[in-house]
């Protein structure tokens, strides 16, 4: 093997160093390097990309719905935040301060932006004076940093780090919730039909929702090696901020209001939970609806063939071209066909074409799939329409394979020993009853690293909170063996 192809090689087992291997892809497909300050990630052009096509497609979607972009200062001053006392308690390990510009001495600490609640709310409160400029949606694409993240990874946990954070402010409490289960489904539906990862979606426990709100509901993923990730958060406020910030309203009689409010944010903590979920020991696996390419044709020749060969590759990738696909022609003379493909298959490309002489003269194409290798020939004349399929095809493959992980690794169990164990041969989530006490929590998180990530919630949409899981009325709970009226999911969680 050559010393070029060694460098192309994952070295880590997937199955057996899960974070060491995770590292390397990230690495080797270019995704993304290493800062020198600890904790902070460069993000390379492709790893950029893959960030853009969510964006691409939630800013979209947020504007379907009446959102409106805008951005606000990273700095937010001290006093600003304690005018909230629950976003100070909650974040104060992790804020990171400002307190010297240039040579002087700032008056106030200015604090670099954890989330924008308190930057954010009181240029609501001046430009919110009637019920005729509600609801108003802002949401800004933007970095924050929280400084308390240790043992950090890739897209997954770094001290600063790229989301979204839209913030809303309604008339009425069922409005808000409406809100709140509308940005749900929209992050649910770009992990499920962007990224091919299939989510939980319910609430967090009490004791764990977002400093200041009333509830916080959630979308969780279950990666490969059993660990949960909370890929996205959509927080009822209530009329906590709007009180602190007084966002206020006159009605239609003229009488004077509280706002309810909501804040929601997803993070490229999202692409963290894809490459885990599809990648493999070859490298980067990515669905086709957010590669940067989705096609590489690798052309095949021999001296006397190559012109014919190439020829032939150059009309397919034009046509791919103007049917909308993301197409790369891989014409290299430097590299031979056994080097492109592994590189293309490290650097996760769905679909691969194979042409050689074969296929000139038969006018066909070899279809080559990313994730199992899957080989099938086509022909040429329907070629656009194949790669239309074979994407799709792949695209379905990536998600059934997460569905079933997904389906088989729920489990119920009935007692702290049973949670333990279960967590501890399988991983995964367990399901178990819960009496509502966080003591019952803290027993199984401090023998085995493992919390409750999600609460089940039924009926959920429209304007209310939903209505919780609810276990068999002679339930109880699975720690401390106390009636029980709700569902807890326990996991070990990134």
């Amino acid at each position: 093997m050559s010393e070029d192809a060694q460098d192309l090689g994952i070295t880590e087992s997937k199955s057996h160093k899960p974070g060491e291997w995770y590292a390397e892809v990230v690495q080797k497909a270019d995704l993304a390097d290493y800062a020198p300050m600890g904790g902070f990630i460069v993000t390379k052009p492709r790893g950029y990309a893959l960030w853009e096509g969510i964006q691409d497609a939630l800013d979209g979607w947020f504007k379907e719905t009446g959102v409106d972009n805008a951005y606000f200062p990273m700095f937010i001053p001290e006093s600003f935040l304690e005018r909230e006392k629950d976003i100070v308690e909650g974040f104060d390990p992790e804020v990171a301060w400002v307190t010297q510009g240039g040579h002087d001495e700032l008056e106030e600490r200015l604090a670099v932006r954890p989330t924008s609640e308190s930057i954010i709310a009181p240029f609501m409160a001046d430009w919110i004076r009637s019920h005729r400029d509600l609801p108003m949606r802002l949401n800004q694409w933007c970095s924050v940093v929280r400084w308390e993240a240790t043992e950090t990874k890739p897209f997954f946990r770094t001290k600063e780090f790229l989301w979204q954070e839209g913030h809303t402010a309604h008339a009425t409490d069922g409005e808000a919730w409406e809100e709140v289960w509308t940005r749900l489904d929209q992050y649910a539906r770009v992990l499920e039909e962007v990224l091919a990862v299939p989510v939980l979606r319910g609430k967090k426990p009490d004791h764990d929702k977002f400093p200041g709100a009333e509830t916080t509901t959630c979308v969780e993923a279950l990666m490969p090696d059993g660990k949960s990730v909370q890929s996205a958060t959509s927080h009822h406020l209530g009329q906590s901020f709007a009180e602190a910030f007084d966002i206020t309203f006159a009605d239609e009689d003229e009488d004077e209001q509280t706002a309810f409010t909501t804040s929601w944010g997803l993070s490229w903590r999202a692409l963290g939970a894809m490459i885990m979920t599809h990648s493999d020991d070859q490298g980067l696996v990515l669905p086709p609806t957010i590669a940067p390419t989705q096609v590489v044709i690798v052309p095949i020749w021999q001296a006397d063939t190559k012109d014919d060969v190439l020829d032939y590759s150059e009309g397919i990738a034009a046509d791919l071209e103007t049917a909308g696909f993301s197409v790369e022609l891989d014409d290299r003379d430097e590299r031979n066909p056994g080097f492109k493909f592994n590189e293309h298959e490290l650097n996760g490309v769905p679909l691969r074409l194979e042409i050689g002489p074969n296929e000139v003269d038969d006018e066909e194409v070899t279809l080559v799939h990313r994730p199992d290798s899957e080989q099938t020939v086509a022909d040429r004349d329907g070629i656009v329409d194949a790669v239309d399929a074979h994407l799709d095809g792949i695209f379905e493959k990536l998600y059934d394979a997460a569905a079933t992980n997904l389906a088989e690794n729920v489990r119920e169990a009935h007692s702290p020993e049973e949670i333990l164990g279960t967590i501890g041969r399988h991983g995964g989530y367990v399901k178990t009853p819960w009496c509502g006490d966080e003591a019952c929590e803290t027993v199984i998180k401090d023998e085995i690293a493992a919390e409750i990530v999600m609460q089940p919630v039924d009926e959920q949409g429209g304007d209310s909170a939903g209505e919780p899981v609810r276990p068999d009325a002679d339930a109880t709970c699975g720690v401390c063996d106390e009636p029980a009226d709700e569902i807890a999911y326990f996991a070990k969680s990134y």
